[in-house]
């Protein structure tokens, strides 16, 4: 049994409109005052049962509140429940406060059955939602409804949710999928980076162009430098203008281009490597760790702090952990696997003979191994890369590395991916 999420594009009318953001507005201010109440009361006194009757309460005295259906009111309590179990379990931080404009809107439709979705032509279908009616959106992809659904293949739910190109619905969709058998495939190591953005240990590489085109970026620096010269202008405390928040929107667009074509291109790429390669040896990478701050305290400044401020932009723009992710589920339902392999020294370790000598790594793009008898010459991310499919393939037979944490001596083998 699967589970997946298919995102489509709503199109709704102007009062559809109206009334979806009056929703969207209220399951946030459901969020935030359903956080104060919690975070004020004393311990023994949080209770699921208590947080559901305080909902109900909120939702007769407060009239603008009540704008949310009842169900998609339950799931906001669901989710803020589950996010403190979240919290508790070490998975990810506590809840908390949702801010107007850094967080996404969105309503939630729990019940399938609820959705009533009919596919009216090759592009277009009509879904159900609560207080709103009937709203068309994009049919990109064959949904399990009418005669094609049943108890394993369905939609359980949908989530609707607004990016800054506008209201888009995502269906939980649930699939009977048969086991995969064996990938026969050949292995491979990936090295993640930013010049050269997926080093296969095959020797290839998978690269993009800017996300933006020339003409977008120049637009997008023009629109930045005017938000900020709006900013300036803009008294203490006093609300935004009109033609700050349509400057705002206007890069929030830009940005959610980049985005889309971004996700587009992991999509194309990580399906094409979990096609091809049975195992896959990634570095097992904590990525918030590398994309802190340099600042610094003032006790303690940090230094180069613009550099290291321009790097993590760039490992942000690359979702190295999306990647991952994408790939995590893709082999597995090709019959492959993914490895996680500890990163230390793995772009310092020569591939071929397996040491570490110091000034190896001449350049960014180029590793010479100064070993004497080695003399080894690769590109660095190639040569990273093939040191995480070593690794990956050491941690599947369960030999690992070698009492001093080195990996065993190798020579470079004839066919070094061969399955």
């Amino acid at each position: 049994m699967q589970q997946r999420g298919h995102k489509v594009r709503l199109s709704l009318t102007p009062a559809q409109l109206v009334a979806v953001d009056e929703q969207g507005y209220a399951a946030r201010a459901m969020w935030n005052l359903l956080h104060s109440w919690w975070t004020m009361l004393p311990k023994g006194e949080r209770t699921l049962a208590a947080a559901d009757a305080a909902i109900r309460q909120g939702r007769k005295d407060l009239p603008w509140l009540a704008a949310l259906p009842a169900q998609a009111s339950q799931a906001v309590l669901k989710t803020y429940f589950q996010a403190w179990k979240n919290c508790w379990d070490g998975r990810a931080d506590a809840p908390n406060f949702k801010a107007r404009f850094r967080s996404r809107m969105a309503i939630d439709i729990p019940q399938g059955r609820d959705l009533q979705i009919v596919r009216l032509n090759r592009r277009w279908g009509r879904m159900w939602v609560p207080r709103i009616g009937h709203v068309l959106f994009r049919w990109t992809r064959d949904l399990p409804v009418g005669k094609r659904a049943g108890k394993d293949n369905r939609v359980t739910g949908a989530r609707l949710v607004k990016d800054a190109d506008g209201w888009h619905v995502v269906f939980r969709v649930q699939h009977d999928v048969p086991e995969p058998g064996e990938h026969t495939g050949p292995s491979v190591g990936i090295d993640r980076g930013i010049t050269k953005p997926l080093a296969l240990s095959d020797g290839t590489f998978r690269e993009h162009r800017p996300w933006l085109t020339p003409g977008e970026t120049k637009r997008l620096r023009r629109l930045e430098q005017a938000s900020a010269r709006k900013r300036h202008a803009r008294k203490k405390n006093e609300p935004a203008s009109k033609r700050l928040r349509r400057t705002y929107d206007q890069i929030g667009r830009l940005r959610a281009k980049a985005k889309r074509r971004a996700v587009d291109w992991q999509h194309k790429t990580t399906t094409s490597i979990a096609e091809t390669f049975s195992r896959i040896g990634v570095e097992d990478l904590h990525i918030p760790s590398m994309v802190k701050s340099a600042k610094g305290t003032v006790e303690s400044p940090g230094r180069n702090v613009r550099q290291k401020a321009g790097l993590n932009r760039a490992i942000a723009g690359e979702a190295w952990g999306r990647t991952v992710t994408l790939l995590e589920y893709k082999a597995a339902q090709r019959g492959g696997i993914v490895v996680r392999v500890p990163a230390p020294h793995t772009s310092r370790r020569c591939s071929a003979c397996g040491f570490i000598t110091p000034g190896s790594r001449e350049t960014q793009a180029r590793f010479v191994c100064k070993n004497p008898g080695c003399g080894f010459e690769e590109n660095a991310d190639t040569n990273a890369s093939r040191n995480i499919d070593h690794a990956a393939g050491l941690a599947v037979s369960g030999r690992g590395a070698g009492a001093d944490g080195q990996a065993e001596k190798r020579q470079p083998p004839t066919k070094p991916h061969a399955a």
